[in-house]
């Protein structure tokens, strides 16, 4: 997935190095994830039932993402609060750097994090973004 922020050919391109250059020969594998993603985006659907692939991320990193699943749909978390969830309160930028490198945003929630005061923060896909998915899942 990519925002429209960003540059797409770029995305798909670092996909094909890291992952392998199957993925841009084989699109089908990837029907689930844009039903599932239709359905988000059309209240249908409050949690991904996908399998995970978290293996563009790694150590720290990797840990905070596969923990931003349980903050559930139309709530959030501050970044210190998922330091503390992940067992390391002083790592609250460190949280940030995952949240900004998350290689599934949307189905991995970086969008539910937010500043310690309330403000929305960062978010690779921009500010409009996060705030259309917060007010997305508000509405719910």
């Amino acid at each position: 997935m990519a925002y429209d922020v960003e540059d797409h050919d770029r995305v798909l391109g670092t996909l094909s190095q890291r992952l392998s250059p199957r993925v841009l020969r084989a699109p089908r594998r990837l029907d689930a994830a844009a039903r599932e993603l239709d359905e988000y985006f059309s209240r249908q659907r409050r949690v991904f039932d996908l399998p995970l692939d978290l293996s563009l991320s790694k150590g720290f990193r990797q840990l905070v993402q596969r923990h931003l699943p349980e903050i559930g749909y139309g709530q959030t978390r501050t970044y210190r609060q998922v330091a503390e969830l992940v067992g390391n309160p002083q790592a609250v930028r460190a949280v940030g750097t995952a949240c900004a490198t998350n290689p599934l945003p949307v189905v991995v929630p970086c969008h539910r994090v937010l500043r310690a005061d309330g403000t929305p923060g960062g978010y690779v896909g921009g500010p409009g973004a996060k705030q259309a998915l917060l007010s997305l899942e508000a509405a719910a």
